[in-house]
């Protein structure tokens, strides 16, 4: 059934809400990139709390004019006005008091959510109010979706991705060193007002899809697992797209599998397998790499610690460093030094006189400062600072 959800077999209604979310991740993925970079997550959770009271007050607005309260771009407007409403309550208390920028979020975000709240039980009481359903734009809904509400969903998230291609280098310019962007002659506020834009847009097309509640995972959850992979701003922006559009389109799949389930939290909680996949699998900065090189680590300090021991003439009783030692066939397994462990401790503890004299010496204190006492000095110094380190050894140097 999954398998047939994932190639587009269970209908039409139910692939074009695949290939919908799947754009929606893609777009907020891709946007989003550039507000964890900024470090303004929580800009994205006020804009997406600010949309509710434009839900609600759309909804009621319509009603008295006449028409059905559930039109979609009609709701989708009144919470695009409410979220640029928020926007700027936020951008006026952060620059005109001394709030902190995080505690303005903090205010607008709640103080709207509340006013939401309280205008979806108004509506309740309204005739016609219980069929409203705009419950569903809390934790996201595509149980009767219409073909033209998943078409403006796939167009608006095609848009917004459109853009983020078109300003990608401006704003990742600002999101990281916005007085630099401005000494370049770049228009710093023109270029964070589009950033902020763009977060609102997609935190709007995604409403009827992810919820409000939801859709700040979809921004946030795929730059933050693609920045594990890459230390490049568009190989992040790339892959943020990548593990948004894959979570929207298998979420969405799964949630046509199994109808009781709704598509937001789904969608969701793909994106965390992919976090957390990126989190343990990462090559560069992975938890497993991470281990792995504090094991490579170990494993080379348990060994210099042999060799000079072998070099002193001193027993080993450390097993783990005894055990490593006869793996790498520096000793034999009675513990006696083979040809090769005493060629390695002679140059271990040669290593270790320079190394003393290279710390004395304030002419190579650069040098002593990249020495980690275990990389060959090789890799450290030139052939002519070695040469002059083994004259001030004298006949050390030739042991």
């Amino acid at each position: 059934m999954l398998i047939d959800a994932l190639t587009l077999q269970l209908g039409y209604n139910a692939s074009l809400v695949a290939i919908g979310a799947g754009l929606l991740g893609i777009a907020a993925g891709a946007t989003g990139t550039f507000l964890f970079l900024g470090k303004r997550a929580l800009v994205s959770d006020a804009v997406s709390h600010a949309t509710l009271p434009g839900v609600g007050l759309a909804f009621i607005l319509m009603v008295a004019l006449g028409g059905d309260g559930r039109n979609l771009p009609g709701l989708l407007a009144g919470s695009a006005l409410s979220a640029g409403l928020g926007l700027l309550c936020v951008s006026w208390l952060t620059r005109r008091t001394r709030l902190s920028a995080d505690a303005a979020i903090g205010a607008v975000l709640s103080v709207f959510f509340g006013a939401g709240v309280v205008l979806l039980t108004v509506i309740q009481t309204m005739s016609g109010g219980r069929q409203a359903g705009l419950d569903s734009f809390l934790l996201g809904s595509t149980a009767g979706m219409l073909r033209s509400d998943a078409l403006i969903i796939a167009l608006g998230g095609a848009l917004v991705l459109a853009a983020v291609l078109v300003l990608r280098r401006p704003m990742a310019l600002v999101a990281f060193d916005a007085e630099f962007a401005a000494a370049q002659g770049m228009n710093v506020k023109r270029i964070d007002l589009a950033m902020m834009g763009l977060a609102m847009a997609i935190t709007v097309v995604g409403l009827k899809m992810v919820g409000l509640i939801l859709i700040v995972a979809l921004l946030i959850i795929p730059p933050v697992a693609a920045r594990f992979w890459s230390e490049r701003v568009d190989h992040v922006v790339l892959l943020a797209g990548a593990f948004g559009g894959l979570s929207g389109y298998v979420g969405a799949a799964i949630s046509a599998t199994a109808p009781a389930l709704p598509t937001g939290p789904i969608i969701v909680i793909v994106a965390f397998g992919l976090f957390a996949l990126s989190l343990l699998a990462a090559p560069g900065r992975g938890v497993l790499a991470a281990l792995l090189r504090h094991r490579r680590f170990q494993t080379r300090v348990h060994l210099r610690q042999g060799l000079l021991a072998l070099a002193q003439g001193q027993p080993i009783y450390e097993p783990l460093t005894l055990r490593l030692m006869r793996r790498a066939g520096y000793v034999r397994a009675d513990g006696v030094a083979t040809e090769a462990g005493r060629a390695k401790a002679t140059r271990a503890a040669l290593d270790e006189r320079r190394w003393q004299m290279l710390r004395g010496d304030p002419r190579h204190e650069a040098a002593a400062a990249r020495y980690d006492g275990l990389t060959p000095l090789e890799r450290v110094l030139t052939a002519d600072q070695i040469t002059e380190l083994d004259r001030g050894l004298g006949p050390e140097a030739a042991r």
